[in-house]
């Protein structure tokens, strides 16, 4: 009997890890087109009973994760090795491999959900716990993910050699921060029902927070 639930959690395994590549590409897309209308697809979701939330999408955090990872190997085929796993200064001593070299970009990169979310908790001035939190944080992971290929992209091209790349991974960059910037302007509008002026400061503030955080410990790795 245990052998043969074994087998049956093998098949759901395979089969969930295989739907990946239909999914991905639908939830990448959805977003990088419709992006507010996918942030508040996932807090509709999250209202659903837990086996028929994100049924046809990837749920967010996974979503956040596997766009990492993908990046990732991007990075390996093009610029080669990070320096973070190369380098044993400081708390990179801890990063081995890039298993956890991915495991320490997807904690880097949740601050932004995280900051994001606590700041529209604290706009709408209820208690922030856990059932608060939860729901813009997964939104604002289907928003942090493309914005994370855009910062990796943006390191890959200002690694490389030629002038021409920097500059490109240099405009990329600027282009991520004001597309994610916009974004959160037009999130915090909508959900707080405010003017896009005090939208814009919840954004800002937001972001230097989450921008300040994400500094701050990567200097601890480096």
């Amino acid at each position: 009997m245990d052998f043969l639930k074994l087998i049956q959690s093998l098949d759901e395994l395979l089969y969930e890890i295989m739907s990946w590549l239909i999914f991905y590409p639908v939830t990448l897309w959805r977003t990088l087109t419709r992006p507010l209308k996918m942030m508040d697809y996932s807090e509709a979701e999250l209202g659903d009973a837990a086996g028929q939330q994100y049924t046809d999408t990837l749920s967010p955090p996974l979503f956040l994760m596997l766009t990492l990872a993908i990046s990732h190997g991007i990075e390996l085929s093009t610029v080669g090795e990070s320096s973070t796993v190369i380098d044993k200064t400081g708390l990179s001593g801890l990063i081995s491999d890039d298993s956890s070299l991915i495991l320490l970009r997807v904690a880097f990169f949740s601050i932004f959900p995280l900051v994001m979310a606590a700041r529209l908790v604290r706009g709408r001035h209820v208690e922030l716990d856990r059932d608060t939190l939860k729901a813009p944080f997964y939104s604002q992971c289907y928003a942090t993910a493309p914005f994370a290929m855009m910062i990796t992209g943006a390191s890959i091209l200002m690694r490389m050699t030629a002038a021409e790349a920097a500059l490109g991974g240099f405009a990329l960059l600027i282009f991520a921060l004001l597309w994610f910037g916009s974004l959160q302007i037009l999130w915090f509008a909508q959900h707080l029902r405010i003017g896009y002026w005090r939208a814009a400061g919840h954004a800002s503030r937001a972001m230097v927070e989450a921008l300040a955080a994400f500094i701050l410990i990567s200097l601890m790795f480096a």
